[in-house]
């Protein structure tokens, strides 16, 4: 009978330590963080997994320090919630600051807690998300809560290319603090919360007097458009995790798998002929390269990435018949599509990305070269482009092209060319191949023959016509090999379809190496 009683007591204290675990720092902190338009972790987590399958682990650990008046408290859990649970019916591993418990401090004993759920999600094989929302390092701890941040950053490094990693920026993310996020495969962060920089604006304006708002430094929109940094900004927590669960759709679980397949009503077959309408007769004339990627791929369905960064290039996810795909594509409509630093950067990234996650790669093409100028060549344009020349050649998963346009310069060895161990490239009959512009080529080329002609500007176009007649075609590309087949722009659908459905079994590989050095 006392053996009873004392189970029946051991249970009602450890409900009652669940409850006081569940509200964290207490109503009161709850509250604050509500007002300032913000989720709980626990609410955040109950938004991103599947109803009822989140499992708490480390619910009852409690910071060790003592030192600074930390004894008078110890919340359960600490500032961190772990555990597992399923998305869209698949494992999937997260954590989530509590800012309600010390301002959800990294301590020493929240860097175990992540530290260890990063190794289960390893050895499962399974994505893991952070939901950040954290004041950053615990200043009482000193060293233990570097150390725990050291951990955490190891860990994501070692399983980088291993299972797909995801940040969420929900709250502030500060100093060393916002290199773990940069480690991770892909970042979002909330509009008007979110925050990212490593030295503050009171900090800033000690230092060097530049006085700046914390949005302005660090903000979503800030990251996502001038930096790079965050690949999608989004106005509230609830539409950002909506957005984290579509992207998990498109990735597989782990870099031994491929992505899901979702079975489509949308025809692997499906001719448009609107296609063969839409680009402009005047070659110097953009359109929207969007419009293409949505016609050909299933129901329309793309997932851009970086949309507001480097907007000369598209990336993103879609599928095709059912199957993920990455796509790879200039945007006439900025920049005329030209390569330039941070198009370059943005593009390697997301190509390495896909090649280490199994997912084939699709490139659309219309570049007409690099941005020219002295900014860009003492910015470094040489080395920036040659990461994504280093990409495209690295990559062993399947790889498609289209020439849709224009393809001039060393802009066209750098996009999938057959010379890079494209597998397999079509162009449109608009393509165009050649060292550089029929203007600037004519220029060189003729260059005596304009300046002694008497009328100069009717010379020049009638040099520049036959020049786009004998060159502005893909046929001379496809003669040698470069070019597999010259296709309808109709079929570009179906066409691709039937490449990747070839490539599904291929196999290539990389030399016994270390690793290469690519010119970062």
């Amino acid at each position: 009978m006392a053996t009873g009683r004392a189970a029946s007591q051991r249970l009602e204290e450890l409900q009652q330590m669940r409850e006081e675990s569940a509200v964290g720092g207490g109503q009161n902190r709850i509250d604050q963080q509500h007002d300032k338009g913000k989720l709980t972790a626990r609410e955040r987590i109950a938004l991103l997994m599947d109803r009822g399958s989140f499992q708490e682990i480390d619910s009852f650990v409690t910071h060790r320090a003592t030192d600074f008046g930390m004894d008078e408290k110890h919340y359960y859990g600490d500032a961190v919630v772990t555990g597992y649970g399923r998305v869209n019916g698949r494992l999937t591993f997260t954590f989530a600051h509590d800012f309600t418990i010390l301002g959800g401090s990294v301590s020493e004993v929240v860097g175990e807690k992540v530290s260890k759920l990063m190794d289960l999600a390893a050895k499962n094989g399974a994505p893991i998300i952070g939901l950040n929302d954290s004041g950053g390092a615990r200043i009482q701890e000193g060293v233990a809560s570097l150390a725990a941040y050291g951990e955490i950053m190891y860990r994501n490094v070692i399983l980088s290319g291993v299972i797909p990693q995801i940040s969420v920026i929900m709250g502030p993310a500060a100093g060393g603090a916002v290199y773990s996020p940069a480690l991770t495969d892909f970042i979002f962060a909330v509009n008007g919360t979110g925050q990212m920089y490593v030295t503050g604006p009171d900090v800033i304006k000690a230092a060097i007097g530049e006085e700046i708002t914390h949005e302005e430094l660090g903000g979503a929109t800030t990251h996502a458009t001038r930096s790079g940094v965050v690949h999608f900004a989004i106005d509230s927590e609830e539409e950002c995790i909506t957005q984290l669960r579509r992207l998990l759709s498109f990735l597989p679980q782990n870099n031994g798998e491929d992505a899901p397949y979702y079975p489509t009503e949308d025809p692997a077959s499906r001719a448009d002929i609107e296609l063969r309408d839409i680009i402009p007769e005047d070659s110097s004339r953009p359109y929207n390269m969007r419009t293409i990627i949505e016609r050909i791929v299933d129901m329309g369905d793309f997932m851009e990435v970086h949309r507001m960064y480097a907007q000369n290039v598209i990336v993103g996810f879609a599928r095709m018949d059912g199957k993920t795909v990455g796509i790879v594509a200039q945007q006439p409509e900025s920049m005329a599509g030209v390569l330039d630093i941070d198009s370059s950067t943005k593009a390697a990234r997301f190509i390495r990305f896909c090649d280490a996650f199994n997912v084939p790669i699709v490139t659309l093409i219309d570049v007409p070269g690099f941005l020219p100028g002295s900014e860009q060549e003492y910015g470094g344009l040489i080395r920036h482009g040659a990461k994504l020349l280093y990409a495209y050649a690295e990559a062993t998963v399947p790889k498609v092209s289209v020439l849709i346009r224009k393809a001039y310069g060393g802009a066209y060895i750098v996009m999938s060319s057959k010379h890079l161990r494209g597998d397999v490239n079509l162009a449109w009959p608009s393509a165009e191949i050649a060292v550089m512009g029929p203007d600037g080529a004519v220029n060189i080329i003729y260059r005596n023959a304009i300046n002694e002609a008497e009328d100069k500007e009717e010379t020049k176009q009638q040099l520049v016509k036959e020049y786009r007649e004998k060159f502005g075609n893909p046929y001379i590309a496809a003669s040698r090999g470069f070019i597999d087949d010259v296709i309808d722009p109709s079929e570009t659908r179906p066409k691709i379809i039937a490449a990747l459905d070839m490539l599904k079994n291929k196999r290539d590989a990389l030399p016994p190496k270390k690793h290469g050095s690519i010119p970062l």
